[in-house]
């Protein structure tokens, strides 16, 4: 009753005052429009959007995009005629420009008037929809942290790494038996940038970033960035990603069947390796396959229980909506007992202290528990970098990553590179 009431409490604070051109726009009917990505959640999606339409008169469709041109899709319709009234987005940078603009509504109100209200979500993720101290998200997805994935037949009694030494000395005995340490799919840029997201976050805190994404002058020349770029570079020249990780494609599957089959003993990856593992090799995903946090790093002030990755999905309602208090009353539909079950069943676990006891019905409970406890005692979830950056920033911050991976440029021309990112 929590989850649900308090959702509710949240999105009907968004309807007060205007609500585009026509006014209120729930009961004259028309046609509400939800932007989403093409993922495995779109089944559970358009079955809330039909139990929807069966009673309103306002009539949900629900619009997919593919992920990599969505970004773009939606920084030219925002504002436009042809805006969404209800979008999917990462919070924090993803979604400023158009708090900036004036093109969200605020939810902070409601926030404010019921301090219960804060509680139903974990606080490490709902602060990610909070842009200059307002809220401008509801998290309405599955967490999605970054873990340390390791092969339980190829690790035997080993232990996985709590600290940098320890997980130094893995590196050297998994190459001694001739076995990679870590999988890596080099060939796509962003899964070298989770190492640098962690290695800044354990060396200097979350902060660093913060002052990053908020371009404060001089941020990336912080200690931290530089550090952790050298113990990049350590990693590769000790043999942690073997010798052809640049020529690994992530998105063929090649490093999750490597991973898998127990050619590399360790995969830094988000949490839907899993849900890979289940569709790909459903009995290594049940029985071989282990997790754990990323280790501290020898000297790093920031806290080994922080995370890095997307805390969640948001979904945010535009502030012109033609039919806001429709687009309000499907939120409301989505945060069902039906839509939750949905997330669960795909292998998501929703960011809502009241899920627990239905972790029982999750693929792997064990896994879905490690996720929600790792997410619930973070003190700090730093969204992904690509996503709280620009999209030009981001491409740079891809293309800078791989040549420092691939030792095309020194860790100090790491640093330098970066300070064109804003």
């Amino acid at each position: 009753m929590i989850r649900f009431g308090l959702i509710a409490v949240l999105l009907l604070a968004t309807a007060c005052g205007t609500s585009g051109p026509q006014g209120g726009g729930g009961s004259g009917g028309g046609t509400l429009h939800v932007w989403v990505l093409e993922d495995k959640l779109n089944e559970t999606q358009q079955k809330a959007a039909d139990e929807f339409n069966k009673t309103s008169p306002v009539k949900v469709v629900i619009d997919k995009f593919n992920p990599d041109s969505y970004p773009d899709k939606l920084r030219v319709s925002i504002g436009s005629p042809n805006a969404p009234d209800v979008f999917f987005n990462w919070g924090s940078g993803s979604i400023a420009p158009y708090v900036k603009a004036g093109e969200l509504a605020d939810l902070t109100p409601a926030f404010d008037a019921d301090p219960a209200l804060k509680s139903a979500f974990l606080p490490a993720v709902l602060d990610v929809g909070k842009i200059d101290g307002k809220y401008y998200g509801v998290p309405l997805r599955g967490m999605q942290p970054v873990i340390l994935f390791y092969n339980k037949d190829v690790f035997g009694d080993a232990q996985p790494p709590k600290t940098w030494q320890d997980l130094l000395s893995l590196v050297d005995t998994f190459k001694a038996k001739g076995v990679t340490p870590f999988a890596l799919g080099g060939a796509t840029a962003w899964t070298e940038l989770m190492w640098i997201e962690y290695l800044v976050d354990r060396y200097g805190g979350p902060d660093v970033f913060k002052r990053i994404s908020n371009g404060e002058p001089g941020a990336w020349r912080d200690p931290a960035v530089l550090k952790s770029a050298q113990t990049v570079r350590d990693l590769v020249d000790r043999g942690a990603f073997g010798t052809n990780y640049a020529s690994v494609d992530y998105n063929s599957h090649a490093a999750e069947t490597l991973f898998a089959k127990g050619k590399a003993a360790m995969h830094l990856m988000g949490s839907w390796e899993f849900t890979n593992h289940m569709e790909l090799q459903p009995d290594f995903a049940r029985k071989g396959l282990g997790f754990a946090p990323f280790p501290a790093v020898d000297g790093g002030t920031g806290d080994p229980a922080n995370v890095v990755g997307n805390p969640t999905n948001f979904f945010s309602v535009t502030a012109k909506s033609q039919h806001k208090d429709a687009a309000i009353q499907f939120l409301k539909t989505m945060m069902s007992d039906t839509y939750v079950q949905g997330l669960l069943d795909a292998g998501d676990v929703p960011v809502l202290g009241s899920v627990e006891p239905k972790l029982a019905s999750t693929p792997n409970p064990e896994f879905a528990r490690f996720q929600l406890d790792m997410v619930r005692k973070a003190p700090a979830f730093t969204l992904s970098w690509d996503q709280a950056l620009s999209s030009a920033g981001a491409q740079t911050l891809h293309t800078t990553i791989q040549d420092l991976f691939n030792g095309k440029i020194t860790p100090e021309q790491f640093v330098t590179n970066l300070e064109q990112v804003k």
